[in-house]
């Protein structure tokens, strides 16, 4: 595990992200918070692209929780069995659509205890929605992120709980809102598993990961 960065190293560092990509967006499709919560949640151990591949054709067909609950479970899996737990994901998602119903009107909540009480949204799902949807400076920690927060020095930390809270306590207020979208598309383009690009890493001479590449 890396050294917390210095104040001013973090600044260049997050400077350099935001000078490369102002406005970085994360890359699941949805046209409302209700397909983007589904999206997410179907998201878990799936890349992006897959889902976006399944939820193109769903969407088209269900996108509010009354269209969703009216598909069923089997016309979920139908579109969605190409992505890993799919039997499972179908029965969260009819089920958070229902409690969506069922508890708050049809809508969905923007606070993260009510988004997690929902069948299938964990603490990363709802920080992903609440910063997505809602530009609240949430931090959604996956794979990606704890990856180039331990690397690099960003945000150390021994589990998922601990480096979100490296980026919140450490990362300067102004930088938060955009935190997780630039560490995820940094882990998921540049600073890759098992041989990352560091020739093309904006923040080469800032990192502190001691096995750099050429």
């Amino acid at each position: 595990m890396a050294k917390q960065l210095s104040y001013g190293a973090m600044r260049e560092a997050f400077t350099r992200f935001q000078t490369a990509e102002p406005e970085p967006k994360g890359e699941l499709e949805h046209v409302n918070v209700f397909t983007l919560v589904v999206a997410v949640a179907l998201s878990a151990q799936a890349t992006d692209a897959g889902v976006n591949k399944a939820t193109r054709g769903l969407f088209a067909v269900a996108d509010t929780p009354e269209k969703m609950v009216a598909l069923g479970e089997e016309g979920v899996i139908e579109h969605i069995k190409t992505i890993g737990l799919f039997r499972n994901k179908a029965k969260n998602v009819i089920k958070l659509s229902q409690m969506l119903i069922d508890d708050y009107g049809g809508e969905v909540p923007n606070s993260r205890a009510a988004l997690q009480s929902l069948p299938g949204v964990g603490r990363k799902t709802a920080n992903v929605v609440l910063n997505m949807w809602w530009r609240q400076p949430a931090q959604a920690v996956d794979t990606h992120i704890f990856r180039v927060g331990n690397r690099s020095g960003i945000a150390p930390g021994k589990d998922v709980d601990a480096v979100e809270r490296a980026i919140e306590d450490n990362v300067p207020a102004d930088f938060q809102l955009h935190a997780h979208h630039w560490l995820i598309l940094h882990g998921r383009y540049i600073c890759v598993a098992r041989k990352p690009k560091c020739g093309a890493c904006v923040i080469k001479d800032i990192c502190q990961y001691e096995d750099k590449t050429e």
